[in-house]
């Protein structure tokens, strides 16, 4: 498997993050054990800690903060899955229920809470103002973009730009604070400290564009979650966006009620029309573009086998089915 081998230059430090992961998750309150074991135990693909763990390396950092430094970024990934899955009503995550379905919406907020507040401890342990700075304005960053996702719901009139700007903070913002995080461990260059800036967003913005496209392409065991979620949620992702604009007007009459009333019940329909419109591959298309300009940044660093897994890891999010 291409992710097997993206890991091997990192393996003994992902092995590590895993025994951080458990260490830090402990607490004396069982329900909070609970909760936070089980949607970590969930597994999931780890690109954004594994891009820590490269990128570092990458940029010549030789110490070991940057295990600590990626399982924060997981922490924070992970409890806005906690928040999400209770704002979208989400039943199911990387193939099994999710935590607010298993042990109820309060639960599940508020252990997400908790994961927020220990990766702010274990930043603070970091002892890098400027680490703090960029995670603390990245967290502030995503939650804006949870709120603008929540304002583009049921809008068909909402924009490319518009969606653009939300998968920019919602999920490549993570990318991007990782990657620059590990820039500033090794004390990289202002000129390589941007470049790994501009590879985290464009890994991130290109890993969303590919999971939108699933959302209507993959099967419900590949992807981990049920088809069709995005739009059952009534959210205009960009094949949607697209094909709003270039379908049939029976088509798109037909996605813009999808769109404002949500539910699956036309879900056939409304994939074959997004799909003969052309908005699958011109998702695919701008996915493939934002992986480009990921490699072009990383043309600022020196070539090493960790700087290659990052070249690789770019390609995986764009090339991957699940």
């Amino acid at each position: 498997m291409q992710l097997e081998r993206i890991r091997e230059p990192v393996g003994d430090e992902l092995r590590r993050l895993d025994a951080v992961i458990v260490e830090r998750l402990a607490s004396d309150v069982v329900l909070v054990n609970q909760v936070s074991r089980y949607i970590i135990g969930a597994g999931g693909k780890r690109l954004r800690p594994l891009a820590v763990l490269l990128a570092a390396r990458a940029c010549g950092y030789a110490g070991d903060r940057h295990v600590e430094a990626a399982a924060v970024i997981e922490f924070i990934h992970t409890a806005t899955l906690l928040h999400d899955d209770v704002v979208d009503g989400s039943d199911r995550r990387r193939g099994r229920d999710t935590a607010n379905h298993v042990y109820g919406n309060q639960a599940s907020v508020l252990v997400g809470d908790y994961l927020y507040s220990r990766a702010f401890q274990m930043m603070v342990d970091l002892g890098d103002m400027r680490i703090q700075e960029v995670m603390a304005n990245a967290t502030n960053t995503i939650a804006m973009g949870e709120v603008l996702q929540l304002m583009n719901a049921h809008d068909a009139d909402t924009t490319e730009q518009r969606y653009l700007e939300v998968i920019y903070r919602k999920t490549a913002k993570l990318f991007e604070a990782g990657a620059q995080t590990a820039a500033i461990l090794a004390k990289a260059p202002p000129e390589v400290e941007a470049a790994m800036v501009a590879y985290g967003r464009h890994l991130g913005t290109a890993f969303q564009l590919v999971d939108d496209v699933l959302d209507y392409r993959a099967s419900a065991e590949e992807l981990g979650k049920n088809l069709g979620d995005d739009l059952a949620e009534g959210k205009p992702t960009l094949p949607l966006i697209h094909a709003l604009a270039h379908a049939s007007p029976e088509d798109a009459a037909r996605l813009r009620a999808a769109v404002e009333n949500g539910g699956l019940d036309d879900l056939e329909a409304v994939t074959r029309a997004i799909e003969s419109s052309g908005g699958l591959e011109y998702t695919a298309r701008l996915a493939r573009r934002e992986t480009d300009l990921a490699l072009e940044a990383l043309s600022r660093l020196p070539e090493s086998a960790h700087t290659g897994a990052l070249r690789e890891l770019a390609s995986f999010a764009v090339g991957r089915t699940y």
